[in-house]
């Protein structure tokens, strides 16, 4: 029989969190959509389970662990003050606080988060990415000569395509220039700039600690983006469901692969996964080009949970339920 367990589900906001922290009608909306899945998941599976929002505020988080101790916190933050890169802070402060808790740790978060270190890794490692320059605020804007267009700029340390927009996309200094700037002036941080890779886009969903399961690959397609044209996701290409509508983007299962390619990708992205110190449960995205070569794009941490997600979705390909999935989460958070 499962042990019932007491669970904290730990979430950032948008804003400083209601007194009462009562989320009931957030909690209704597309926006909270993983958060209420996984919750609603817990509670079906018959543990015990209290919510708690945070802002900017880590006293929160203590003064629930100490008036409500979890035998696990099942971590969903990805910001804290509105920062993205901040999300390896809570997982540090429950570290300290001795709390057993769900997906990657400190370490793990802060190299996937650093897309400029995770390259420099992966290259230790002689995994392919693409060609790369990073730009601080303050400094000069000038293309390195061993980057060649079509370029791609985007936030160094954001996810969920936050900050890529068409512009994105440059092919002269002069748009090089301009949305290095933007990033810089905008989201007040330092800019990556790395060659356009070209070929399919896919997803690898991983779960596990020492021993890794690779769920069946996913991928994006553009049935409406003229042959010739860039094909690449945007903020909107991944969350705006008019703008997927109009350029025929869809995610599925990866189409039929050449023989031995599907064991290639897995091996290389279990590498990433350990050389990179995810834990729990992550996504690796990448791009495998017209030739056969596999470039890593991005390392994900915590993806999204979303029954509906990439994750999930693909777990449940291989015969794995949603409540099942979550159940497995936790088992791991429990043994890490």
């Amino acid at each position: 029989m499962r042990k019932r367990l007491k669970v904290l589900a730990l979430f950032d906001t948008a804003g400083t969190p209601p007194a009462d922290q009562d989320f009931s009608r957030e909690l209704e909306t597309p926006d909270w959509k993983a958060e209420a899945d996984v919750i609603n998941a817990l509670k079906r599976l018959g543990h015990e389970v209290r919510t708690l929002g945070v802002f900017d505020e880590p006293g929160l988080i203590l003064d629930e662990v100490k008036a409500h101790p979890p035998d696990v916190v099942f971590n969903l933050t990805e910001h804290f003050n509105n920062r993205s890169a901040h999300d390896q802070n809570v997982a540090s402060l429950l570290e300290m606080l001795e709390v057993r808790y769900t997906g990657s740790g400190p370490t793990g978060l802060t190299l996937c988060k650093n897309k400029g270190m995770t390259k420099e890794i992966l290259a230790y490692h002689r995994i392919r990415f693409p060609a790369f320059a990073i730009f601080s605020p303050g400094a000069a804007v000038r293309r390195p000569k061993r980057l060649a267009f079509p370029l791609f700029i985007k936030p160094l340390q954001e996810e969920a395509s936050y900050g890529i927009s068409q512009d994105s996309f440059v092919e002269s200094d002069e748009a090089f220039e301009e949305r290095v700037r933007f990033i810089h002036e905008r989201l007040n941080q330092e800019a990556l700039a790395e060659e356009y890779v070209e070929g399919r886009e896919r997803y690898v969903s991983i779960l596990g600690n020492k021993q890794l399961q690779v769920f069946p690959i996913r991928e994006v397609i553009f049935s409406e983006i003229p042959e010739g044209k860039p094909r690449f996701s945007t903020f909107k290409a991944k969350w705006d469901d008019a703008y997927r509508q109009r350029w025929g983007i869809q995610n599925i299962f990866a189409q039929p692969l050449p023989e031995g390619a599907a064991e290639r990708i897995a091996k290389i992205c279990k590498k990433v996964y350990r050389v990179l110190r995810i834990r729990g449960y992550g996504r690796i995205d990448l791009r495998v080009t017209p030739a056969g070569d596999i470039v890593i794009l991005e390392a994900n941490p915590n993806p999204n949970l979303a029954d509906d997600d990439e994750f999930a979705q693909s777990a449940l390909k291989t015969g794995l339920t949603y409540e099942r999935l979550i159940q497995r989460i936790l088992r791991l958070a429990l043994s890490a």
